[in-house]
């Protein structure tokens, strides 16, 4: 073998290796990781996710990452893919202010009515989601677990709080994260 033809081989052998080692790392590789996990980890450079898993009332395809206050503190947040959390983006930045009730979530008027066309199936809310009661034109932020499922309940997104944070909550603040 000629040294020219050698000496670029060498050269080329590291980037090779380090595409080889890449490729084998990229989410495109069949894994052993569960359907279910239900967490996201960082295993030597490869992120994990739950898009495997199937979708539940607060953890549809998510559309937006939205940014909400309440009472002042920051807390992570998203919002769905469905018509509704698309209507309510409409109306960012919103804030309203919250009360009580049934000790199960904290409601609040947003100033009109959102659409309900093409909602998706029903889902009982769990603690954290914020949902539309369609009959009364309501925002939920629930700190509870909710009652069954409902065709007037759409859950829009997921708040990132505690159950006692969002229990507290007299104000709410959302806005579009920037």
């Amino acid at each position: 073998m000629p040294s020219t033809l050698r000496r670029t081989l060498l050269r080329a052998a590291p980037a090779a290796a380090l595409l080889l080692a890449l490729a084998a790392c990229s989410n495109d590789a069949p894994d052993a990781t569960s359907p279910s996990e239900s967490s996201s980890t960082a295993t030597a450079g490869r992120q994990e996710t739950t898009a495997l898993r199937a979708p539940s009332g607060s953890d549809r395809n998510t559309a937006m990452d939205i940014r909400v206050t309440l009472d002042g503190q920051p807390v992570d947040a998203t919002l769905n893919d469905s018509p509704a959390a698309h209507d309510l983006a409409t109306l960012l930045p919103l804030t309203v202010d919250l009360k009580d009730f049934h000790g199960t979530e904290r409601i609040g008027d947003p100033p009109r009515k959102l659409t309900t066309d093409d909602a998706p199936e029903p889902s009982a809310p769990r603690v954290g989601d914020i949902a539309y009661y369609a009959p009364w034109g309501n925002l939920a932020l629930f700190y509870q677990d909710g009652p069954s499922a409902s065709s007037d309940l759409l859950v829009l997104g997921h708040i990132d709080a505690d159950a006692g944070q969002l229990a507290r909550a007299e104000r709410i603040t959302i806005e579009i994260a920037s």
